[in-house]
C-alpha cells in the first residue's frame, strides 16, 4: 500500500492511455524501494478477466512514476539483467532487445512517467509523460519485459503482489 502523495494519485487512467484501454481498472499499486531509496511508484491497470497466472493473455497497462533520476542506459541495462534472470537469451537476441529498449526509454527525472500498454500478440506501446514514445515490436520482448514485474520469478515479489492486487490467482 502507498501513503502520502503516492496514495493521492488519481484512481483513473490518464485519458491518453484510456483511449488505448477504455475498459481498464486499477488492479494494484506499489513502490519500488532499494537500499532505502524510493525509485518509482507503479500502478497496474487491467482489462476485464485479467489473471496474474496468465498475464500475457490479457491487455494491461503498467505505469511507472519516477521518484529519482535514471539514465536511459541504466534503465535498459537493469531491464536486460532482470529479463535474463527469467531465462537464457542468446547474444544476438539480447542485442536486438537492448536496442529496442534503448529506442523507447529516455533519461528520466523525478515526476516523469512511463507507461507500457500490453496487448497479447501485438507490439507493446510505450508512453512517456502521456505521449507515444514508440513500441517494443518484438512480442516476445514485450512479454519478457513486463514479466520483470508480473512473473512469479520477479526480483521484487512484494511489489508484484501489490500490483496484482485481487488478480493474484
Amino acid at each position: 500500500m502507498l501513503c502520502g502523495a503516492a496514495a493521492a494519485q488519481s484512481q483513473t487512467l490518464h485519458p491518453a492511455l484510456g483511449q488505448v484501454m477504455p475498459d481498464a481498472r486499477l488492479a494494484g499499486q506499489g513502490r519500488l524501494t532499494r537500499w532505502g531509496f524510493a525509485g518509482y511508484d507503479a500502478r497496474l491497470w487491467v482489462a476485464p478477466g485479467f489473471t496474474a497466472s496468465q498475464f500475457d493473455r490479457h491487455a494491461f497497462t503498467l505505469e511507472l512514476a519516477y521518484l529519482r533520476a535514471f539514465r536511459s542506459s541504466d534503465i535498459v541495462r537493469t531491464s536486460m539483467e532482470l529479463i535474463q534472470r527469467s531465462g537464457t537469451l542468446d547474444a544476438a537476441k539480447a542485442s536486438r532487445w537492448r536496442s529496442q529498449l534503448a529506442s523507447v526509454f529516455p533519461d528520466v527525472t523525478p515526476g516523469d512517467r512511463i507507461a507500457g500498454v500490453y496487448k497479447p500478440g501485438l507490439p507493446a506501446q510505450i508512453f512517456v509523460n502521456d505521449k507515444a514514445a514508440g513500441t517494443l515490436a518484438d512480442v516476445e520482448l514485450a512479454r519478457a519485459f513486463f514479466g520483470i514485474w508480473l512473473l512469479p520469478t520477479t526480483s521484487e515479489p512484494g511489489l508484484r503482489q501489490s500490483l496484482l492486487g485481487d488478480t493474484a490467482r
